[in-house]
């Protein structure tokens, strides 16, 4: 498996495996994502200022996710330990279903890991649907701590914020 930077020709390729992602999410009673979001014009935006990473197998995209520096507005009022605001945010981690338990996710988290040691900064900031079990314990077995919970969509549950300090 190998990690990069995606580039425009991905596009295509980064829905199919978003697809498959929510396809599997809502077959298992996980509300997160839907038709309408991670959609093409988000993914694009990522994709036109830099910052969309693919994790790929043989030439295909199994997994995906956006690494920046915009968190939004409803993390200012969590305490964040990091109180340097140095840090990275992870946006739309998703897997291909078939690929789902075969360690890709955890590989994108340790590569923004390195991320942040090689931009000389100090964590991670996330947040994840209280809806969505699986991730939730996937980040805690990474070694993120939970913060609090934050309002992010209308009609939908609470999300929880995670945070990892990088040594």
């Amino acid at each position: 498996m190998i990690i990069r930077k995606a580039n425009k020709e991905d596009l295509e390729n980064i829905m199919k495996m978003y697809k498959s992602c929510v396809k599997g999410m809502l077959e298992n009673g996980i509300d997160q994502w839907d038709d309408t979001y991670p959609n093409t014009e988000i993914i694009n935006e990522d994709l036109n200022v830099g910052t969309y990473y693919v994790a790929e197998i043989d030439g295909t995209i199994t997994g995906g996710v956006n690494i920046d520096k915009n968190q939004d507005d409803t993390y200012l009022a969590l305490d964040w330990e990091d109180k340097s605001d140095s840090f990275l945010v992870v946006h739309r981690l998703g897997v291909k279903q078939e690929f789902w338990n075969k360690k890709i996710g955890k590989e994108l988290m340790l590569f923004t890991e390195n991320l942040v040691i090689e931009k000389g900064l100090k964590s991670i900031r996330l947040d994840t649907y209280s809806g969505n079990p699986k991730a939730m314990k996937f980040y805690r077995r990474l070694g993120y701590s939970e913060l609090g919970t934050i309002d992010l969509k209308p009609n939908k549950n609470k999300y929880f914020c995670f945070e990892k300090i990088i040594k």
